[in-house]
């Protein structure tokens, strides 16, 4: 199913820029931080330059898209681009009150997940998160994980639900936002995606169909069909995040092993002798195929946001890349 990319989505990926914000740390992702806080990292990314917010209900059960929505009300609407996701729909949850999230999130379960992926779970799911946004509308909605839930309803209902409503002007595009790069290629074969954001399986330590892993072709594939693809995680959840990496690094939400430790140590070595730091070099990375429209990293803090900015800004010589592959640590 081809997909032709018009002038008014050439537009919408123009004002996204090469990096985005991704809202999983204002979430209170793992841990808590301040409105304070969270609103401070916010203005921090539209003062770097930043036009593309991304968000999801998932993240902090609705509280990320609060605290954007905040400071991006106050904003020029035609300026930034914003994201959020359906699937899951947000419910009162009573009997959880008083307990935390259990889906590492650190707030109150007074509300709870429920897939819903029919049209009128998407419709109820965009029409919620414009209330806690406080916006008018919403520019991109992404079917959020539907591996994780069901691949089957999410090609037979959400993704025909989705090209529904943007049939109909209440969204200007859609997609599918997955870390599966198989699911990725189902979705992508499967309706008239504008955008996938694809989580950490485009990383200068993995990419889809390599060392057997599904997917292969996935990138390719979505630049036949014109669908850009947001590369988010590209710090494979830590391990490519410092210059230099401690024997503790996480990979992918676990502790990495020795096999994948040696091997992102050697391609911080490697961008050593380039002048180039490892996390510079991976930020960058996603880059190297035309399909990739944007990288989008998350924050809990401002610093963190502005050190993103300025590593995606930063010069990294060709030949670094080049090097990389002579020696088999980056696919030709």
């Amino acid at each position: 199913m081809e997909h032709t990319v018009d002038n008014n989505q050439g537009q919408l990926r123009g004002r996204m820029g090469k990096l985005g914000f991704g809202g999983t740390g204002v979430g209170n992702l793992y841990r808590a931080i301040s409105d304070e806080q969270a609103a401070a990292t916010i203005r921090a990314a539209w003062d770097a330059g930043i036009r593309y917010f991304d968000t999801a209900p998932h993240y902090g059960l609705g509280l990320s898209e609060r605290r954007i929505g905040e400071i991006l009300k106050d904003k020029p609407r035609e300026e930034f681009v914003l994201s959020t996701k359906v699937g899951r729909v947000l419910v009162p949850s009573p009997a959880t009150q008083d307990s935390k999230d259990p889906d590492g999130f650190d707030v109150p379960a007074t509300l709870r997940r429920e897939w819903d992926p029919s049209e009128a779970g998407v419709r109820r799911s965009i029409e919620d998160s414009l209330e806690r946004l406080g916006l008018d509308y919403i520019d991109i909605a992404y079917l959020h994980d539907p591996d994780v839930y069901s691949m089957e309803d999410a090609v037979k209902t959400a993704l025909p639900a989705l090209e529904k409503v943007r049939a109909e002007g209440l969204v200007r595009a859609i997609g599918v936002g997955t870390n599966t790069a198989g699911a990725a290629m189902e979705c992508v074969e499967a309706a008239d995606l504008d955008l996938l954001m694809l989580a950490g399986r485009f990383t200068m330590l993995e990419q889809p169909g390599s060392d057997g892993r599904p997917g292969a072709g996935l990138l390719d594939r979505c630049r036949e069909l014109e669908t850009g693809v947001v590369s988010v995680g590209v710090y494979n959840s830590g391990i490519l995040a410092k210059p230099e990496l401690p024997d503790d690094a996480h990979y992918n939400y676990s502790q990495a092993s020795d096999e994948i430790l040696s091997r992102a140590r050697k391609l911080a070595d490697i961008c050593k002798e380039h002048g180039v730091e490892l996390p510079t070099a991976a930020i960058q990375f996603p880059f190297r195929h035309p399909a990739v429209v944007n990288v989008t990293v998350g924050a809990s803090k401002p610093e963190q946001i502005t050190g993103s900015a300025e590593r995606m800004a930063a010069e990294v010589p060709q030949e670094l890349w080049q090097d990389l592959q002579d020696r088999g640590l980056l696919p030709a």
